[in-house]
């Protein structure tokens, strides 16, 4: 009986080539059509049968089933339809809605270049499920301002000229504003302890705290 491997995943086809014993199991169809499930892989070739003749199949639905998410992002509610509901709300933003004002920096909340506000939290949306934030209010860069009328503190960015390449900019900007709606009139020592956890590899940190203590008029 030969047995056609079907992958159940994205990442199967490279985790199975490079590191089979790493998958406990898979699930295989056979030649009159039943599904079943093999061991774990140690030698001999895969046959990947993930075409899309086979994803029309009942089994195939079930195995790529797209999951419905309702995500409301700068006042707008998005429908989307995703493989996996648990995907990083970053990955949401920037490549379902094409929202690229969030940036992948470290992937592990450590730099804050992925900061969104969710219900007017600062949130690291790179470690962040979609699914948590379903329901929830999502607030990008691009919800704060635009360039006819930019919000107060995109002004005062540009006015004492406070980033060098820009990508670290989403993190500082996002989170002062939550501050700035927890804290209008913030002082320079709250201020620096809000923004203590983003990174800007280019050191404009100082002009930084300028631009958000002009708006909050601290000394």
């Amino acid at each position: 009986m030969r047995r056609r491997f079907v992958l159940a995943g994205r990442m199967d086809i490279l985790l199975l080539g490079l590191f089979p014993s790493l998958v406990p199991s898979i699930l295989y169809l056979s030649s009159d059509g039943k599904a079943g499930e093999a061991g774990p892989l140690r030698n001999g070739l895969v046959e990947a049968a993930v075409n899309s003749a086979y994803r029309r199949t009942i089994l195939g639905r079930k195995l790529v089933m797209a999951h419905a998410i309702s995500l409301d992002v700068n006042g707008t509610l998005h429908k989307l339809q995703v493989d996996d509901p648990d995907m990083p709300l970053l990955y949401a933003l920037r490549d379902e809605l094409g929202l690229n004002n969030p940036r992948f920096g470290c992937g592990l909340a450590q730099c804050g270049a992925c900061t969104v506000e969710v219900d007017g939290k600062p949130t690291r949306s790179c470690v962040t499920p979609l699914s948590r934030v379903a329901g929830k209010h999502v607030v990008t860069l691009e919800g704060i301002g635009s360039p006819e009328h930019p919000h107060a503190l995109q002004a005062a960015f540009a006015d004492v000229q406070a980033t060098q390449c820009g990508y670290c900019l989403n993190g500082w900007m996002m989170t002062a504003v939550a501050l700035m709606k927890e804290k209008p009139k913030a002082s320079r020592a709250e201020i620096r302890q809000a923004l203590s956890g983003i990174k800007c590899r280019c050191g404009t940190h100082m002009s930084i705290i300028d631009a958000v203590a002009r708006v909050t008029g601290a000394a």
